[in-house]
């Protein structure tokens, strides 16, 4: 045998040298894809290792995790999903965060990525189906467009004396057309009418907050966008220094400030991610899973803020309610 190959150890006994020994096994390695920040999805981030947790992986120990956040500016996507792509991931993942799963779909079309989504994948044109999504992309979509209707008889319940409902949208956003087009079908089911503003930078979420008339009777309605969600504070603060009642998707507004929520509980939206990429990880393929849709849904008041309004939560929704803050 070649010398240089195997190293005599004490007693005569043939071992492989220290350096090959002493090698550990490579780790797979997911590329994480974020247009917002990691400290505004701390609770996020949790749900979606729980979920990853349950398939038997845990960072650090037998996977590792390329993180690319975007931190608000959707534009610097296409740039951080091509270095996941040169880094040779092996998962993709984009949760709660649409403008990434289309920036990674652009990019690969062999790498597996895994999405959760507010909106319908198969018009995004993520997934060719929800039973085949077909290609290389599958996930969870949140069902919270298509919960337009519902936010708006919740909010007709708390706001029986409203006469004018705007919404604020994002028109970079890929979810602005079919959250509109959503919106004005559900609006029309409970008879009302709802105006468009648009915002997409935060002197032009000022400006609308600014020009909503001030009258008794107005309220706001927002969609579910990454762009408005790591601006929360500032848009609830907005919405107390307007004396505006918004209702939003999801509840980190109402821990925030803002009035109302309703949407998909986005914990379990996130932890279904994080069972996905594991699923992955284990030699799946995404051709063969089918979108996943949750089912949890949740409803947060502010009582705090409906005080400083001036309105009565009436006991009911009060009853209904999974998180209420006083």
């Amino acid at each position: 045998m070649r010398r240089r190959e195997l190293i005599l150890g004490i007693g005569g006994t043939i071992v492989a040298p220290l350096a090959v020994r002493a090698q550990p096994p490579a780790l797979s390695v997911i590329g994480f894809l974020h247009s917002g920040a990691p400290e505004q999805n701390v609770e996020r981030l949790s749900a979606y290792f729980k979920g990853l947790s349950e398939t038997g992986f845990v960072e650090g120990q037998n996977v590792a995790i390329e993180y690319r956040w975007a931190a608000g500016h959707n534009d610097k996507l296409p740039m951080l999903a091509a270095e996941l792509v040169q880094r040779q991931v092996a998962v993709i993942a984009t949760p709660a965060s649409t403008p990434a799963a289309l920036a990674a779909k652009a990019a690969t079309a062999t790498i597996p990525i895994v999405f959760a989504s507010g909106a319908d994948p198969v018009a995004l044109g993520l997934v060719a189906g929800f039973s085949r999504p077909g290609g290389n992309v599958t996930g969870v979509t949140s069902l919270n467009i298509e919960l337009a209707a519902k936010r708006l008889e919740l909010f007709r319940e708390l706001l029986p004396q409203a006469t004018r409902f705007f919404t604020l949208i994002n028109p970079t956003s890929a979810l602005a057309e079919p959250f509109a087009k959503d919106l004005e079908t559900g609006a029309a089911t409970v008879g009302i009418h709802v105006e468009i503003l648009h915002a997409s930078t935060d002197r032009e979420i000022e400006a609308a907050f600014a020009g909503l008339p001030q009258q008794p009777g107005i309220a706001l309605v927002f969609g579910p966008d990454s762009f408005f969600y790591i601006r929360r504070a500032q848009i609830a603060a907005l919405a107390a220094r307007y004396a505006v009642p918004a209702i939003f998707d999801v509840p980190e507004y109402v821990e925030a400030g803002a009035l109302i929520s309703y949407g998909s509980d986005f914990s379990d939206v996130l932890q279904l991610a994080g069972r996905y990429t594991g699923r992955i990880l284990k030699g799946e393929k995404p051709a063969d899973l089918p979108v996943a849709q949750s089912t949890k849904f949740k409803l947060a008041i502010n009582q705090n803020t409906a005080k400083a309004l001036g309105l009565t939560v009436p006991p009911i929704l009060l009853a209904q309610a999974d998180e209420v803050i006083e």
